[in-house]
């Protein structure tokens, strides 16, 4: 994620920001300019954009529910804006936790939304394809418990991404991850994850990528319930780690794909804010050339992958240590074996021929 700065004081902004604390200028965030931009009244709920004063905005809907800081240009047919719009269904706002719960997964939706623009990935909603178009369905259950096996169940069928609003809550889903022996489990995670299902239907199953697919991931045609059943009755083979970045992956083709595509979207928005932040590693200690590192490019559009891999891994080492000097678990909890560097790679590579 880049860094910001208000256009009125330089003061630093950050991508979740709706006000200046300094200057007291609203802000909003303009999708199609990827522009953070302090506002000034313009009348009638117009606003102007400092970043580009020759136009006006509004704010989205549901600025209204405290849930968005993007806008929408005035006189747009939508009262949405371009990540609010891809909801289908929002849970009873009426109910305060669900309204608390849905608030943080409309921050981590616009992080997903964010990244999509930045890897020029294109977003077909379900305005334009009613079938297959992306959309969301934030659900809550009945029972504020939550469980896997519950009738909502976070998953992507079609295009459409249902996300249990109980992931939102950290007690909840800290208690799933020890539940589900899992390293690391985000909201975040969660979305990019499912839009992992998303784009393998837009961009392998019926291009000239599958078969280079199944030669790395596997044969997507196996049994998926078949899979998932020896997954969690059985659990991953002995060796799974030596071609999957996790013991979900190991579980299906379509998981593993679904995985891979998750941490290349961490590995580019991790870097893109190294980068905002001038970050540099150089250790002090030991000999390894590997891991050092100075992070000065733009992941989002860095074409070499090799360049990507050696900024990443110094980088994972030294939020690692981090991590381990407060007492806390690995912040990158996983191992890039040369098999999945080779998944990665056709990700980068994948959604590189996409853009061009």
């Amino acid at each position: 994620m880049k860094l910001f700065e208000c256009q009125s004081c330089g003061q630093l902004l950050y991508f979740e920001n709706s006000t200046c604390l300094r200057c007291g200028h609203r802000l909003g965030y303009l999708p199609d300019l990827q522009i953070l931009s302090a506002l000034s009244p313009a009348g009638n709920d117009r606003w102007r954009a400092l970043a580009t004063p020759d136009a006006e905005w509004v704010p989205c809907a549901n600025a209204g529910n405290d849930a968005c800081n993007w806008m929408v240009p005035a006189g747009n047919s939508t009262p949405f804006c371009a990540a609010c719009r891809l909801n289908r269904t929002i849970p009873d706002l009426s109910q305060e936790r669900n309204r608390e719960l849905w608030r943080k997964l409309e921050i981590a939706k616009r992080r997903l939304v964010y990244g999509l623009m930045r890897l020029d990935l294109r977003i077909v909603g379900r305005d334009e394809d009613a079938q297959a178009g992306l959309a969301f369905d934030f659900l809550a259950e009945p029972d504020p418990r939550f469980r896997e096996s519950a009738q909502v169940m976070t998953g992507h069928a079609h295009g459409l991404i249902t996300i249990n609003v109980a992931e939102a809550d950290d007690a909840e889903r800290e208690g799933q991850r020890q539940q589900m022996a899992e390293p690391y489990r985000t909201i975040v995670g969660h979305f990019r994850h499912e839009i992992g299902h998303h784009y393998w239907e837009r961009l392998v199953r019926d291009g000239h990528w599958l078969e280079p697919f199944r030669a790395l991931f596997g044969d997507e045609r196996q049994d998926y319930g078949e899979a998932l059943n020896t997954h969690y009755n059985i659990g991953p083979p002995p060796n799974w780690m030596d071609r999957h970045v996790s013991t979900y992956a190991a579980a299906h083709p379509w998981e593993d794909w679904a995985e891979t595509w998750a941490h290349y979207m961490h590995i580019v928005d991790t870097l893109e804010t190294a980068d905002a932040l001038r970050m540099s590693v150089a250790p002090r200690a030991g000999q390894d050339p590997d891991l050092s590192t100075r992070i000065d490019f733009d992941a989002y559009r860095e074409t070499d992958f090799d360049t990507i891999v050696r900024a990443w891994l110094p980088l994972t080492y030294a939020v690692n240590s981090l991590n381990r000097a407060m007492g806390q678990p690995d912040l990158y909890p996983f191992v890039l074996t040369p098999a999945v560097l080779d998944k990665l790679r056709f990700v980068h590579e994948l959604i590189g021929a996409s853009r061009s």
